[in-house]
């Protein structure tokens, strides 16, 4: 099994430079492959400010990305819950924060959105300390 960093997936994802693409698309094709989540939250951003992704394409892509029989995620419940969440509204960083800490009783936050959006999402409470 190999790691991958944000740069190859979104070589792959993109396709916006053609020899790269071809690179990461062999990687997908012929190696498993373990994503860390601080590298979903990095692509998560790329996508979103340098791409240009709306929240919908967002969650399309990870569906699919992390869909593929040989991609591996430390918490694959937690990065699909990010998922919906995010297609619910809430921001996707907020979101898998959330989902990888829903076995606590509170999630301490000062950002009210964040506080707004979560309500009811899961038993850990998203509250301002």
């Amino acid at each position: 099994m190999v790691a991958i960093d944000t740069n190859v997936i979104v070589r792959f994802l993109t396709r916006d430079d053609e020899n790269q693409y071809l690179k990461a698309f062999a990687v997908f094709q012929k190696k498993d492959v373990f994503i860390p989540e601080t590298v979903i939250l990095e692509t998560e951003w790329v996508l979103r400010y340098a791409y240009q992704f709306d929240p919908e394409e967002i969650c399309d892509a990870f569906t699919k990305l992390f869909g593929l029989r040989n991609v591996y995620l430390s918490n694959p419940h937690a990065n699909l819950l990010a998922i919906e969440w995010h297609r619910k509204g809430l921001d996707f960083s907020d979101a898998l924060h959330l989902a990888l800490s829903r076995q606590h009783a509170k999630f301490y936050s000062f950002d009210a959105r964040f506080v707004k959006k979560a309500k009811g999402l899961c038993g850990c409470l998203v509250v301002k300390p």
